[in-house]
């Protein structure tokens, strides 16, 4: 029988260290690690290479670094930045920024607005997440909606310069802002030699390497959590080695009101939460910055398009959760996704979707 220890993280992510991975020599089975309130979430990172535990603090400080430049509404940052110059003049950003900027806009376009770099006037009014989280009136949404387009985001690539070209207009990258995190961490541990790895940015998981356990090489058992339940609970796994999983889902953050539940990802063409048959949704990809902007652009299409879409991207599975507890998986993953049968889900058939 395989020793099962699970690992929990604080998103919607857990990785399950299955008895089986590397033989080496200097890989530990126990990691070092530390979690760290960031971001408004725990950021927790476990490194499994023998002697890499000063890593950690490098990291880390990437983390705070970007977070510093990307927070809306934090004083200094740059996004804020951008937004109180909106209608205004062009605002000249580091080369992070920009870099993410550009990939914001890119999966603004290729999702036809599904995903709008521009949301920042409605997610803004609503703050859903927040202990001041209301719903607006109506007239507030239509008001606001005007002022949604990413296509009035002009850049300079020369100058490096970004403007908002209405007053008003507000950028909000929470949709993609932890993805591109989570790839810059990468880059500093593997910086380090770093080999070996976990990382989390509250959901946003990457599995470095192979697990340490047992005597052969494999990759981690990644479990994806029910979105219909508390944290923890798990309704399927998928074996992944240097992979991106990234899930978003209606019950992570929500409001209640006038007896309905809202949720905080936004339709940037109604100013409302979607509404579809998607209950959560997991990318598995080999960049985060894509699972975040993919995650959020295939909400936007609900399951048999967000299905097709997937099917078309290189290196990209995804895992759908229906709101009555089906899952559907893209053509990559149908070998390999474990599904718990204890969860109460079952396999859906791509046939019935309409």
């Amino acid at each position: 029988m395989k020793k099962r220890i699970v690992i929990m993280v604080f998103g919607l992510l857990m990785v399950l260290l299955t008895a089986c991975g590397s033989n080496k020599p200097k890989i530990n089975e126990k990691p070092y690690e530390d979690k760290q309130f960031l971001m408004g979430t725990y950021v927790q990172m476990r490194i499994y290479d023998d002697g890499k535990e000063a890593a950690l603090k490098p990291a880390f400080k990437r983390v705070k670094e970007l977070a510093d430049k990307i927070t809306v509404n934090q004083e200094g940052s740059e996004i804020d930045a951008v937004n109180k110059e909106a209608g205004v003049k062009p605002v000249k950003v580091t080369d992070d920024m920009f870099f993410l900027l550009k990939e914001a806009y890119k999966y603004s376009q290729d999702s036809k607005g599904g995903f709008d770099m521009a949301i920042g006037p409605i997610t803004s009014m609503w703050r859903i997440g927040f202990p001041d989280a209301r719903k607006p009136a109506q007239n507030e949404i239509d008001q606001a909606l005007k002022l949604v387009n990413y296509h009035e985001v002009e850049f300079n690539d020369e100058n490096k310069t970004v403007f908002l070209k209405e007053k008003g207009m507000k950028l909000d990258l929470g949709a993609i802002a932890k993805g591109y995190i989570t790839d810059e961490v990468v880059k500093v541990l593997k910086e380090n030699d770093v080999t070996t790895a976990i990382i989390d940015l509250g959901g946003n998981v990457y599995v470095m390497g192979h697990s340490p356990r047992g005597n052969q090489k494999e990759d981690w058992t990644v479990g994806i959590q029910d979105p219909n339940q508390a944290r923890n609970v798990v309704l399927g796994s998928v074996p992944e080695s240097n992979m991106s999983l990234v899930t978003s889902g209606i019950y992570e953050r929500y409001l209640e009101a006038d007896g309905k539940t809202y949720h905080h990802l936004f339709n940037p063409k109604t100013g409302y939460p979607f509404d579809n048959d998607i209950a959560g949704v997991t990318i598995v990809s080999k960049k985060s910055i894509d699972g975040d902007g993919l995650s959020t652009a295939v909400f936007s299409m609900g399951v048999k398009e967000g299905l097709k879409y997937v099917e078309g991207l290189k290196d990209t599975e995804a895992i759908f959760v229906t709101r009555d507890d089906k899952v559907y998986v893209t053509a990559g993953l149908k070998d390999i996704f474990e599904l718990n049968k204890e969860a109460g889900y079952k396999m859906g058939n791509d046939k019935d979707l309409k």
